[in-house]
């Protein structure tokens, strides 16, 4: 950990254990606050209209230029449909319905949990924002599966395609391990 000011007082932070606690913590040497880094979550949307799901491809980095599904990180004060809901509305100012949730990801390496909804496109309505390129609707065989921007996206779009065929409601959720030169590493969970 490298050397931080406390959030509370300005005065430096130092990392130890504090009591009653099992990992090392950045704690203020002067009023004792404790600096807990927690993982982010991140929300987005699979919409869909007529058969087909959007994609956004991205005009930010990282991964600029590769196509994903709307989704960013949460804001304080919104829940997670909320946040979905945003995202899918900043990204492709598209209109959502009918959303439930569809999935969860655990990314331990990064410390990021993907919360992924599944709704309707309303109106069949999406167009490019600021941090998006293109937008558009795509059938299955359509999907440029090599040009997908992120492991998350590949597996969320693997599992809509294989539910859609059951009409399965249940939430999937998986683990994915990924190390630089490594090859992803995924533990599925059934619910």
């Amino acid at each position: 950990m490298s050397e931080s000011f406390c959030m509370q007082c300005g005065n430096a932070a130092a990392a130890q254990v504090p009591a009653g606690d099992n990992r090392p913590r950045m704690v203020c040497t002067v009023c004792d606050h404790i600096h807990y880094e927690n993982p982010k979550n991140v929300v987005g949307c699979l919409l869909e209209w007529q058969g087909k799901v959007l994609l956004c491809k991205r005009a930010i980095e990282p991964r600029h230029g590769y196509w994903t599904l709307p989704a960013g990180f949460m804001e304080n004060g919104e829940s997670t449909i909320e946040g979905a809901a945003r995202e899918a509305y900043e990204e492709a100012t598209a209109r959502c319905d009918e959303l439930r949730l569809f999935s969860v990801y655990n990314l331990p390496r990064i410390s990021q949990v993907y919360l992924m909804f599944f709704g309707q496109l309303r109106d069949g309505f999406a167009e490019a924002n600021e941090e998006t390129l293109e937008v558009r609707l795509f059938d299955q065989s359509e999907i440029p599966w090599n040009e997908l921007a992120f492991p998350v996206v590949v597996e969320t779009l693997t599992r809509y395609y294989e539910m859609r065929d059951q009409r399965d409601r249940r939430v999937y959720s998986a683990d994915i391990f990924s190390r630089p030169g490594a090859p992803l590493d995924i533990v599925r969970h059934r619910h």
